[in-house]
């Protein structure tokens, strides 16, 4: 895994004059992560490879250019800069993004952006689209993403990005390119489609996210919550508020089958260098290689 740090006030941009917002940025799988996220402060992700991005609790001006995102609930830290996007993307002439969302808050929101459009004076305009878990969301001809069950104190989805191709059935392999064609030209189907979990984000949730679909644990690439750690910390309140703790990731350490698994989302109540040692000290070899602390 190849690691670039990016330290709040420097941008990725080339124009120096323009200060970004805290980034930190990991390539994996061919495959960009780049975001920031502590809990009650700010949460914005962005895959730039697959054009998507998860919640908006800020907007580093580098992510303006990304025109579709997926927002798994409604608190602060994981929305507040909805407006801002929506608004730089139209002052700059882009197109309106596509913003996916929890279809039980969309109406809400529609009207949060109105009243923003009234106080901005101008146009909030963006695709607002509702989803359940379950749905399935066409991205390309090579991409699709799936809504996902989470547990959180408000209505919250995850999300899971998957690969797919078309594979010729066994049953046709070994044939001719000629014959393969004429079953096509006669009606036969003679591909399947073969889907590979590429990155799953949940946002904030209790361990029961974690649960909720098996590509979760089999995606290269998973970002999750690990918002406490320490052993003072009740874990039933914690659940009860829809949050993960360190020993709900122990729990489940030989579930986990992704090739990266990214913690964030960590308290501010502890101080990073604690973290880093406390929770490092802990993580059992089998996870140790493919665990990031996202601090």
């Amino acid at each position: 895994m190849d690691e670039e740090e990016f330290r709040p006030g420097q941008s990725k941009e080339l124009d120096p004059v323009i200060n970004n917002l805290p980034l930190r940025a990991l390539q994996h799988a061919g495959l960009t992560v780049e975001g920031y996220s502590r809990a009650a402060v700010q949460s914005y992700w962005r895959i730039p490879e697959l054009k998507l991005g998860f919640d908006l609790g800020g907007t580093p001006w580098s992510f303006m250019g990304t025109p579709t995102y997926f927002l798994t609930h409604a608190h602060l830290d994981h929305m507040a800069a909805l407006p801002a996007l929506v608004a730089r993307r139209r002052m700059m002439k882009m197109e309106p993004p596509t913003i996916y969302l929890p279809a039980a808050i969309q109406a809400d929101v529609e009207r949060l952006l109105r009243a923003w459009q009234r106080l901005d004076r101008g146009r909030m305009i963006c695709n607002l689209v509702g989803v359940t878990p379950g749905m399935e969301i066409e991205l390309s001809r090579e991409h699709v993403a799936t809504v996902t069950a989470t547990t959180h104190s408000v209505p919250s989805v995850g999300y899971i990005v998957w690969d797919r191709r078309r594979k010729l059935k066994p049953e046709y392999q070994g044939l001719s390119g000629e014959r393969i064609r004429d079953l096509r030209m006669a009606g036969e189907e003679v591909t399947r489609e073969m889907r590979v979990p590429l990155v799953a984000y949940l946002g904030d949730t209790a361990p029961a996210g974690l649960d909720a679909d098996p590509g979760i644990y089999e995606a290269k690439i998973l970002i999750t919550e690990m918002t406490f750690f320490r052993p003072e910390h009740r874990k039933e309140k914690i659940h009860k508020f829809g949050h993960t703790h360190l020993d709900d990731i122990l729990d489940r350490a030989d579930r986990f089958r992704n090739e990266l698994i990214i913690l964030a989302h960590f308290s501010t109540r502890y101080h990073i260098d604690h973290l880093n040692r406390a929770v490092t000290k802990r993580i059992p070899p089998e996870l140790k290689d493919r665990i990031v602390l996202w601090v």
